[in-house]
C-alpha cells in the first residue's frame, strides 16, 4: 500500500509540541472532528428543528458608553459569540461577526435570525479583538475589515489564524499566540491564551492547520474567562485553568450548537456541561453564548435556555449567576 502524502500546513510552521505534530494541531488526549461520512449521516438524519426565520431580541439595541473605568465591568451581548467587554477603560470584542450569514458565501449558509445587539455604528472605540479560531461563525473577515477601517484595534488570535487575517485585511494590527502565552496589553491588564477542545477549518483541505483557543483576560477588577468554542472534554481544560488562575469573576461559556451529541459532543458542550464547567473553573458568574443567532445544529431555538435553567436547578445554582444572554442585553457585572 502506498502511503498518502500529507499536505503541508499553509498557515503555520513551527516546532512540535503536545498539541502540534509538525503539520497539524490536535487536542491532547482528545477526539478529532468527525469524518465526512459522519457529517453526511448527521445531515441526512431528518431531526433538524425548524427555527423561526426571524426572532428579534426582547432587548433594544444597546448604545454603550465610550469607556467603563476602574474595576467596573460591563458586558453587552451582540449575538452568537460576539460580546463587548468594557472594563479598566478598555473595550474588547470577542469573535466579532456583524455579517448576515456565517458562511464563506453572501448568498448561502446560516443566516442571522435577529440583528446584532449593538449597531456597528454605535460601537465605542474598540481597542482589542479576541478571535478564538477560524470557523466562519467566529472569524468573520468582513467584520474584521470594517473594524480595521473604523477602529484599527489590535487583534489577538491563536497560531495560524494570523495568516488568514493578514491575507484578507492587510495592515491589521495582529498578534498570534500559542496555548500558555501571556501578553500584557495595558496597566495591570494581560491576555492569557488557554486550551480549548475544538478544531479548525476554512474549507475541506485545511483542517487543523490553525490553532483554536480560549482566553483569560486579567484585569485589576478580576479575571474574565472567554472559553471560545469548546467541547467539555471531561472537564480537563476547566480544571487546568482553575489550577492556573484560581477562579474568575466572570466567564463567557458556549451553551448551543450541541445536537446530535454523538457527532457534536467532542467539539461543542451542551448547557449541562457548561454549568459543570462554570463550577470546575470557579466562576462566580457566567454568560451563555453561542446560541440563538445562527442555526448550526439540530436543537430548537430555545432549547439551550430551557436546558440551562434545568441544569442550574439540578445543581442548586441561582439562575441569576448564569444567564443565557440575548442580543442587546447588558450585564453590569457585580
Amino acid at each position: 500500500m502506498i502511503a498518502r502524502k500529507r499536505a503541508a500546513n499553509r498557515y503555520y510552521s513551527g516546532p512540535t509540541s503536545d498539541h502540534f505534530d509538525g503539520t497539524l494541531f490536535f487536542n491532547p488526549d482528545g477526539k478529532p472532528p468527525g469524518r465526512f461520512a459522519d457529517l453526511l449521516k448527521w445531515k441526512l438524519n431528518g431531526r433538524r428543528s425548524k427555527w423561526p426565520a426571524a426572532q428579534p431580541s426582547p432587548f433594544q439595541r444597546a448604545r454603550p458608553a465610550a469607556r467603563v473605568e476602574g474595576s467596573d465591568l460591563k458586558v453587552t451581548m451582540v449575538g452568537h459569540s460576539t460580546l463587548l467587554i468594557q472594563t479598566a477603560s478598555l473595550n474588547i470584542l470577542t469573535d466579532p461577526i456583524w455579517s448576515r450569514r456565517s458562511s464563506p458565501f453572501s448568498f448561502a449558509g446560516p443566516k442571522r435570525v435577529g440583528p446584532p445587539g449593538i449597531a456597528f455604528a454605535d460601537l465605542p472605540p474598540i481597542d482589542l479583538v479576541l478571535v478564538s479560531h477560524n470557523h466562519y461563525d467566529h472569524l468573520d473577515l468582513a467584520t474584521l475589515k470594517r473594524l480595521k477601517e473604523t477602529h484599527d484595534p489590535l487583534v489577538m488570535t491563536p497560531l495560524g489564524n494570523d495568516t488568514i487575517i493578514n491575507a484578507a485585511v492587510p495592515g491589521m494590527r495582529l498578534t498570534a499566540h500559542d496555548w500558555g502565552d501571556r501578553v500584557a496589553v495595558g496597566d495591570g491588564i494581560a491576555i492569557h491564551v488557554e486550551p480549548a477542545h475544538h478544531w479548525s477549518a476554512r474549507g475541506a483541505r485545511d483542517r487543523r492547520m490553525a490553532l483554536w483557543a480560549g482566553f483569560v483576560i486579567e484585569t485589576p477588577g478580576g479575571k474574565i474567562y472567554f472559553a471560545g468554542d469548546t467541547g467539555f472534554h471531561e472537564g480537563i481544560n476547566y480544571r487546568l485553568i482553575a489550577g492556573k488562575h484560581g477562579g474568575f469573576r466572570f466567564a463567557i461559556l458556549p451553551i448551543g450548537a450541541y445536537e446530535p451529541r454523538w457527532f457534536m459532543a467532542p467539539q461543542h458542550q451542551n448547557p449541562e456541561e457548561a454549568v459543570q464547567g462554570m463550577l470546575l473553573c470557579n466562576a462566580a458568574l457566567a454568560a451563555g453564548c453561542h446560541w440563538g443567532t445562527f442555526q448550526l445544529t439540530d436543537e430548537s431555538f430555545d432549547e439551550p435556555v430551557r436546558k440551562l435553567a434545568e441544569a442550574l436547578d439540578d445543581q442548586g445554582i441561582a439562575p441569576e449567576r448564569f444567564r443565557a444572554l440575548r442580543p442587546g442585553e447588558v450585564w453590569n457585572v457585580p
